[in-house]
């Protein structure tokens, strides 16, 4: 078997050196090339004795002309009814993520191409979820001990390598793990497509009154030994290429690169327990100013929801089926009022901000995206921003303001269009 281990990785890494010349000679062979690699989902699957989902079995079943079934979703809004996540000020994370999921649930909704369960609100468990705990719960557990003893076998057998220094992540409690492993276990049994658990960072700091040093999202998926990791990952880049037009990625080392492979997150298949594409999204670090402007937050959370959906859409190469003019649903937007740094229309300069991030003015030179969010505040980095955008628009009476002529192009670039 170690023998044979060996031969699958030089037979990938030679297909691997040779991709790039089989396509240019061959355009058409792309799809050919996608199921090669496809095989390291089936070669995973056999060691650790699973049914992998394939990219291209989610795709052809995404686009099959008459399609039997729609691809079934499960959104898990992180921590349970009423417990447990982070809490800053008067936010609490399990609420957050709570909000952010009904958001995304509406997109996927309103596509006749999927169908959607969330696992949770605010009060309780989805029902086919709360019956499946009361009434597997001895089958849970021996899921878990059967899973971790195969996991521990192939790690001794050296068929899988355990690895140790990945991002440190706070236990859970036994019945809270145990119900995790219990969706996982549900969503084997029940046909789950994909699966994407909902989340707000945080980190530990002295003063917990007092905002954190990093900020930004990050998509955690399963380390590459799993049997679901390329699916997901596949899935996740295309979600990660759009999040981060508009948000910034994690500045937290080993998150930084926006995707993070993670052997240990019960919600992504711990001890490979997960047949199904499954992800975990920190949307941002609960302290991040934007969060805590009630004016914007709803905004920001269907605009990250609506992301979200729109890289699922890319996966499937549907991205622009949406029927709008933009990428965002801050936009269009019309301003009626001027702006300055006293303004307190958050959503005029939220709106403000994303235009400037479509003009490739924002954030300004120098500066990042975690340096400056879209915050719904007209700061130092809107004030640059704004500058270079009047530069650019040759405005020269107007400066550090959204005046009457500032207004007047951005309503003539991202208002509504009468067509």
């Amino acid at each position: 078997m170690k023998y044979y281990k060996y031969s699958i990785i030089v037979f990938f890494a030679v297909v691997a050196l040779g991709t790039p010349w089989v396509i240019s000679l061959y355009p058409s062979s792309t799809r050919f090339v996608d199921s090669i690699f496809g095989y390291a989902d089936v070669y995973y699957s056999a060691v650790f004795s699973r049914n992998v989902i394939t990219a291209n079995q989610l795709q052809d079943k995404y686009n099959a002309p008459k399609p039997e079934s729609k691809i079934r979703i499960l959104i898990m809004p992180g921590h349970e009814p009423g417990f447990g996540g982070t809490e800053y000020a008067d936010l609490k994370e399990r609420e957050m993520n709570v909000d952010l999921a009904e958001e995304l649930k509406e997109f996927f909704k309103n596509n006749s191409h999927y169908e959607v369960v969330v696992a949770r609100d605010n009060n309780s468990w989805h029902q086919d979820l709360d019956n499946f705990f009361k009434e597997n719960w001895d089958k849970i557990v021996s899921f878990v001990k059967d899973s971790k003893s195969e996991m521990l076998h192939l790690v001794n057998s050296g068929h899988v390598t355990k690895l140790n220094d990945g991002v440190v992540h706070n236990s859970a409690q036994r019945d809270v793990a145990l119900r995790l492993y219990g969706i996982n276990k549900w969503n084997n049994e029940n046909n789950i497509d994909i699966a994407i658990h909902i989340h707000f960072n945080d980190y530990p700091r002295k003063n917990k009154k007092q905002p954190g040093k990093y900020s930004g999202f990050a998509i955690y998926v399963p380390e590459k030994q799993y049997s679901n990791s390329t699916t997901t990952r596949t899935i996740a880049d295309s979600i990660l290429t759009r999040l981060s037009k508009y948000t910034p990625l994690s500045n937290l080392p080993k998150e930084d690169a926006g995707i993070v492979e993670d052997q240990e997150l019960i919600a992504i298949g711990s001890h490979n327990t997960l047949d199904a594409p499954s992800m975990l999204i920190e949307y941002g670090y609960i302290y991040e100013p934007q969060f805590a402007n009630e004016d914007i937050r709803n905004t920001i959370f269907k605009d990250l929801a609506f992301q979200t959906y729109l890289g699922v859409q890319d996966f499937f190469g549907s991205g622009n089926d949406v029927s709008l003019d933009y990428d965002t649903v801050v936009l269009p937007h019309t301003w009626n009022k001027n702006l300055s740094k006293d303004s307190s229309e958050a959503k005029d300069v939220f709106a403000l901000q994303t235009a400037l991030i479509l003009e490739g003015v924002y954030p300004p030179l120098g500066k990042t995206k975690n340096d400056c969010p879209r915050t719904g505040k007209f700061g130092p980095c809107t004030i640059s921003a704004l500058s270079a955008f009047q530069n650019k628009n040759n405005i020269k009476s107007e400066e550090g303001i959204v005046g009457l002529e500032t207004r007047n192009i951005l309503n003539k670039l991202y208002s509504i269009q009468i067509r």
